[in-house]
């Protein structure tokens, strides 16, 4: 495998895990705790977002 196939599945699992996070948030959490895992979830997802620009530069 070569770096642009580690950062392609990278950001997979970064988006797959910030939809997770997303998800607990809206559907387990109803307090305050679900505003943290929504939060985390788009942090997930900007960092998804970098990896997948990186991906052809690195």
């Amino acid at each position: 495998m070569n770096k642009n196939t580690i950062l392609g599945w990278a950001t997979f699992v970064m988006v797959l895990m910030g939809l997770l996070l997303i998800g607990l948030g809206l559907f387990r959490y109803d307090d305050v705790a679900g505003w943290g895992f929504a939060a985390v979830g788009i942090g997930f997802f900007a960092i998804a977002w970098v990896f997948s620009s990186l991906k052809g530069r690195v």
